[in-house]
């Protein structure tokens, strides 16, 4: 399972020990709580954000037991773990996936491959003149969107079907880091039924988290791919069509967003809401991570800002309480707002 050990190693480094082995368990499963969120921002982790999901946890800590007998681990306290110089080794000689992007896909990743499936396999189906089959996606709203690609394109059935080879063909010919058959082997054609995850991972040779990883990585190298070069792509391109665009903030985060941008302060949308402050604080830290113009100088002032950025960098620390015990006229929560704002960038 060497993708996803390494991916787990590189989390634990990029952490050094200020959170749990647990914080990465939910930052894979794709977690919607303020403290995930955070931390996948703020150490730098975005690209693994709900690439696994479901992960069972089971499976998570089997792995964290195998990465420490082997040696790359060790505890730095309760379910804190810190790299050894092996495991620093070993990750330095083994990559990462190359193209995953979790936060930024996480949304479209599920709908890519359902458009990509049907597409391919109604396309082989009608260049075969065969239209007694069981479309291998159910959602409604795919199928209408693949009944108006089918009439965008005036091609000729035989044309279309090259047009789509051809495409295929050429991106995945565009990069060496992939292997399509990690891919190939799932789609539906004519008088073809596309191999389960499962299967697919059992032909290869793989286990299923390791192959779920591959196969996610795959499918965000396409989107990267088509994305930037449309005209190369231009059937491939279509599965992009109303694309809804990632909406990054939490349903309950939006609903305080609306509120705030009509100048309702913190007290008042507590009372209003019927939430803790609290909760409402960590909606105003998703707003400092995920709004570029969010200004929070009215939570925390400047020069505040500069003290707890500059303590954190000289502290080579992510963590509230060092921060707090050396800052005291800082609040848990402008502590937690200045990270947000600054901290990915700082350590970047």
């Amino acid at each position: 399972m060497q993708s996803l050990e390494n991916i787990i190693l590189y989390c634990l480094k990029q952490l050094n020990g200020e959170r749990t082995i647990y914080s990465i368990y939910h930052l894979l499963n794709g977690k919607k709580s303020s403290q995930t969120i955070q931390d996948a921002h703020l150490y730098s982790l975005k690209n693994f954000f709900r690439i696994i999901e479901p992960f069972p946890r089971e499976s998570f800590e089997s792995i964290i037991q195998r990465i420490l007998d082997t040696g790359w681990i060790n505890p730095s306290g309760d379910h804190h773990f810190l790299l050894t110089p092996t495991g620093e080794l070993h990750l330095n000689n083994h990559p990462l996936p190359r193209y995953l992007k979790g936060w930024e896909y996480q949304h479209f990743a599920n709908p890519f491959w359902e458009r990509l499936s049907l597409l391919v396999q109604v396309i082989s189906n009608l260049v075969h003149q065969e239209s007694r089959y069981i479309p291998i996606q159910k959602n409604k709203d795919t199928h209408l969107w693949l009944k108006e690609v089918v009439k965008k394109f005036k091609h000729s059935r035989d044309d279309l079907g090259r047009l789509l080879f051809i495409e295929l063909t050429d991106v995945f010919d565009t990069t060496p880091d992939v292997n399509p058959d990690v891919l190939i082997y799932r789609l539906t054609g004519y008088r073809q039924i596309g191999l389960t995850e499962g299967q697919n991972a059992k032909m290869l040779n793989m286990e299923n988290p390791e192959y779920h990883i591959e196969f996610i990585n795959i499918i965000h190298y396409l989107i990267q791919t088509i994305e930037a070069n449309f005209e190369r792509y231009p059937l491939l391109s279509s599965i992009f069509h109303g694309r809804r665009k990632n909406d990054s903030l939490t349903i309950s985060a939006r609903k305080t967003w609306d509120l705030l941008k009509k100048g309702y302060s913190i007290e008042e949308i507590v009372q209003m809401r019927h939430l803790k402050q609290s909760t409402i604080e960590d909606h105003l830290v998703e707003f400092a991570l995920n709004i570029d113009d969010f200004s929070i100088e009215k939570y925390v002032d400047k020069e505040l800002q500069n003290k707890i950025m500059n303590l954190a960098f000289q502290l080579h620390t992510r963590q509230l309480k060092i921060i707090r015990n050396s800052l005291t006229q800082a609040s848990y929560f402008q502590i937690r707002l200045v990270l947000a704002k600054y901290g990915e960038l700082r350590w970047n």
